[in-house]
């Protein structure tokens, strides 16, 4: 009973597999085409090697170069501080000293200056005298005078005794005096604080008047006076309250701006 049920399942699996093998279509068998793949010269080529030939001679399949680009912009950081300020190279050697050029054209002329201070005038004079005897108590001994003739402007000081120069340039100076019987005459003409001219006479049983005189070149702010100078003999010089003995003048000859 069991061979029987055995040999009904076989003949069942064959009627299927023959009903199937009607009811698909049929596979053509693959054919394989000859690919040449070396002379009798040529060494055989692995299959990798001549398809990455095939593909980089043919134009369709050769492979792109790649060519990275880098912005710029991106890396470049912010603008530093200035940094510390060096020390100074060495000094080069002085060069030649170059041909004189030619001479430039005729300025135009200038316009009017300012008009001068009013109290700068381009005069100056002044005479003034002594009408008291004066003798030497000191080694040095300022001369000043009581009587004034001429001061113009001022400019010469009654309480100091000094000519002060407000206006630079060439002056006349001159000092009279009268001299004292057996005593001697020994006076400075000083400029500033120096001694500049002498006016000297010895002792003698008369007397006698003795002048000195000469020119100074002076500057602004410098200022002109006498002095009486003791040696070891007794110096003096004579004066009357009724007449006048001793007289020191000055004007300007030429000022230093015309």
């Amino acid at each position: 009973k069991m061979s029987a049920v055995f040999l009904l399942l076989l003949v069942s699996t064959a009627n299927v597999g023959a009903a199937l093998e009607k009811g698909l279509p049929r596979r053509e068998p693959r054919r394989l085409s000859c690919v040449r793949c070396c002379g009798p010269s040529e060494q055989p080529v692995s299959i990798i090697s001549s398809r990455y030939t095939r593909m980089s001679s043919d134009p369709a399949y050769s492979v792109p170069k790649v060519q990275p680009t880098i912005d710029i912009t991106i890396l470049k950081g912010e603008k530093g501080e200035m940094g510390e300020k060096g020390y100074p190279g060495a000094v080069g050697k002085e060069g030649e000293r170059g041909l004189r050029g030619f001479n430039g054209r005729k300025g135009q002329k200038g316009q009017a200056g300012p008009q001068g201070h009013s109290c700068k005038q381009l005069y100056a004079a002044f005479s003034v005298g002594r009408r008291k005897p004066l003798h030497s108590s000191d080694y040095f001994q300022h001369v000043t005078f009581d009587t004034e003739f001429v001061n113009l402007y001022k400019h010469f000081n009654m309480f100091s005794g000094k000519f002060f120069c407000y206006v630079a340039g060439i002056y006349y100076f001159s000092l009279n005096v009268h001299t004292w019987n057996f005593k001697e005459t020994y006076l400075h003409l000083m400029k500033n604080e120096k001694e500049v001219a002498i006016l000297y006479a010895q002792p003698s049983d008369r007397s006698i008047m003795q002048s000195q005189s000469l020119m100074l070149d002076l500057q602004e702010g410098e200022e002109v006076w006498v002095r009486m100078f003791k040696r070891e003999r007794e110096n003096a010089i004579y004066s009357e309250e009724s007449d006048v003995y001793i007289i020191f003048n000055g004007h300007l000859i030429k000022p230093a701006i015309e």
